[in-house]
């Protein structure tokens, strides 16, 4: 089958997987599967994919993010879309600037993954807010980016932060998105 309806999704939730792959072949998509970059990899050798759906936290704190690269280093044309439950503009900046071109956060069905796939080229019309950011909204976002630069290690991130351990998972437990 062509690059053009041929999508890769690597996703280690194997049901969320499973349901994204049903819902995309009917869609005329041939689906490849992987739960980690190196079943990813190992596909890139035969495929040559158009599209790619990446989760940003992978089984084993593994980052999406790496994948992300590997795929955009594999093929600079492919359009590659990020889910995650932990979203945060330290990780869309880092995934945009990897490679993908669109970063969704958790729920997110195959209507919002196809329209990402469509909308690759910034618009001008967003409309600008006068709202500052708020004290949380800093303190996730920092947490976030903390988190990125140790590899989603949350021991290695509280001690960058200066708090508990525990005290982090709490705070991360509280922000989940799902």
């Amino acid at each position: 089958m062509s690059a053009e309806r041929q999508l890769l999704i690597i996703e280690d939730d194997t049901a969320f997987a499973r349901t994204l792959s049903r819902s995309f072949e009917r869609r005329g998509y041939d689906v490849l599967l992987a739960t980690q970059q190196d079943e990813a990899a190992v596909l890139l050798r035969e495929h040559n994919p158009g599209y790619a759906v990446v989760d940003l936290k992978l089984e084993g704190n593994a980052s999406g993010l790496a994948c992300v690269q590997m795929l955009h280093k594999h093929n600079p044309d492919m359009l590659i879309v990020v889910l995650t439950g932990f979203a945060s503009l330290a990780t869309a900046v880092e995934a945009i600037k990897l490679g993908a071109c669109q970063y969704l956060a958790k729920p997110s069905n195959t209507d919002d993954i196809e329209a990402a796939f469509n909308h690759v080229a910034g618009a001008t019309e967003i409309e600008l807010t006068n709202r500052s950011t708020s004290i949380k909204t800093l303190e996730w976002e920092r947490i976030h980016q903390v988190l990125v630069e140790a590899d989603f290690n949350i021991s290695e991130a509280a001690r960058r932060l200066g708090m508990h351990r525990r005290t982090l998972a709490r705070k991360l437990e509280k922000q989940r998105v799902k």
